[in-house]
């Protein structure tokens, strides 16, 4: 999905996501996985408010073409944000606007941040003060940890519910950590150099 072009697909009750993940981001989540795990058990005993998308596990899956040629895909299973949800418009936020501007979009597209702002300038969201309250700390908590681990490029991924009248949030692709390949990156950026024309880096370190 998103820019990546990564496959994906639904389990057939619709509650769980396969999605196709890259080498980098299998290894670099397996090495902090331990962790992971370890962060969303707390959150649920204890009652600490996070907003991590629930990753249930991650596997290699070999198989031959048509052609007979053998593949293999890294996948991993997470949880349907969604599940027996109505959304009628989905946001994929990341805390800029750069590019983020989704042009005359089909009905069934996922907008970005310069969209939601569009829309909220001229029919405001309005949530609670409580919701307000938890997914503040939620996003503090999870962004807190991410960093520690050096991830990056993650969004929060925003429905909207009609049915309901509610906002279903939760943080995605959260596999990838700011390596020396994102480090060159944003420095092409930011320096003008290769096409990177001086702008801001989308890309910065946690």
């Amino acid at each position: 999905g998103g820019k990546s072009g990564s496959a994906w697909a639904k389990t057939l009750d619709d509650r769980y996501l396969l999605k196709q993940v890259s080498r980098i981001e299998m290894e670099s989540f397996i090495e902090f996985a331990p962790l992971y795990f370890e962060y969303i058990c707390k959150s649920f005993f204890h009652k600490v408010p996070t907003a991590l998308a629930k990753i249930l596990g991650i596997f290699s899956v070999r198989y031959k073409t048509s052609s007979g040629k053998s593949s293999k895909r890294d996948l991993i299973v997470m949880e349907n944000l969604f599940y027996n949800r109505t959304v009628s418009q989905v946001y994929d936020l990341k805390g800029s606007v750069r590019s983020r501007f989704v042009d005359n979009p089909d009905p069934n597209e996922v907008l970005m941040d310069e969209n939601l702002l569009q829309t909220t300038y001229a029919s405001p969201i309005c949530i609670t003060e409580e919701s307000k309250t938890t997914l503040g700390q939620a996003v503090w908590n999870d962004t807190s940890f991410l960093s520690a681990l050096h991830v990056m490029d993650y969004s929060l991924l925003v429905g909207v519910d009609s049915s309901s009248s509610e906002l279903v949030v939760g943080i995605i692709d959260f596999m990838r950590r700011f390596t020396w390949d994102k480090q060159l990156e944003m420095w092409v950026q930011s320096s003008g150099l290769m096409g990177g024309r001086g702008n801001a880096p989308t890309v910065i370190s946690p």
